[in-house]
């Protein structure tokens, strides 16, 4: 099955991040072996979701439990897929603003009412002692790598893969040091362009990183994206330097400088996002 032309910004948390029950289940879960290579898991994560549904759409689906997993000499990190609160989520949002027949038809108002309670109960912690605390993990863009995730990472963060069947482009860092980027953005944004879209979308990163265990790494996956680009194109990939080159000219008061390189930022994801009109 070919690959999700998808990016992917993630977390992963310590053990300690968790209540006893779910240490003591992702401790098994790697154990076993079950952990689920980044390779493999939006492809999973979409066959588990469809199969789940089944037809009509008449009850939110039963997933398993799955994560992404990272382990060090003495850490263990786990990236939880959460697929019933993303479920959830996106049967409200396919309501939004939509007449309520096609509403009805596409989300039926008993699905609804159930992935309603799913969500509050998730966001208001009532479930904590039984599934940990209510964080989702994964953000997830397709046809292109949001600019404001780029903030978040050092051009030395970068992991290029180019060998067949393993081919992959992946940013990681500690969550301390991603916290202090998008902060330093966030003041150079405010003071230069003020509450503009771009300050608001690198206000929602740095508060959802906020929610997260303060020993977490914080990962940017190019995912099926590499699949639409050559190897020279992701070796010559600067887009962590130029949002920095950008962010480094507004605090020096250059917007000539800053401009030239978000443009160039915007016009090299915009051709990667026509991409899409020629699926």
């Amino acid at each position: 099955m070919p690959s999700l032309f998808a990016s992917y910004l993630r977390v992963y948390e310590p053990l300690t991040a968790f209540d006893r029950d779910r240490q003591s289940f992702w401790r098994r879960y790697v154990d076993e072996g079950r952990a689920v290579a980044p390779l493999e898991g939006p492809v999973r994560q979409r066959t588990a979701v469809i199969e789940a549904l089944g037809a009509g759409w008449t009850r939110l689906p039963d997933l398993p439990d799955e994560a992404y997993v990272l382990e060090t000499d003495d850490t263990l990190l786990v990236c939880p897929w959460n697929l019933r609160i993303r479920v959830a989520e996106a049967a409200l949002s396919a309501r939004d603003g939509v007449p309520s027949v096609l509403a009805d038809a596409f989300v039926p108002p008993v699905l609804a009412g159930q992935a309603k309670v799913v969500v509050e109960d998730w966001r208001s912690g009532a479930r904590v002692l039984e599934h940990g605390v209510p964080r989702v993990h994964e953000q997830i863009a397709t046809w292109g790598v949001p600019l404001r995730w780029f903030v978040l990472f050092d051009p030395q963060e970068r992991h290029l893969v180019t060998e067949p069947e393993r081919r992959a482009l992946r940013y990681r860092t500690e969550i301390s040091k991603a916290r202090r980027r998008s902060s330093r953005a966030l003041s150079v944004l405010r003071k230069s362009v003020g509450e503009a879209p771009i300050t608001e979308a690198v206000e929602e990163a740095a508060r959802w990183l906020e929610e997260f265990h303060p020993r977490s790494v914080v990962e940017l996956d190019y995912g099926g994206l590499v699949q639409l680009l050559p190897d020279d194109t992701l070796a010559a990939d600067d887009s962590t330097e130029l949002v920095a080159a950008g962010l480094a000219g507004l605090s020096r008061g250059e917007a000539e400088d800053a401009s030239a390189a978000y443009d160039k930022l915007v016009a090299r994801w915009r051709a990667v996002q026509l991409l899409e009109r020629c699926n």
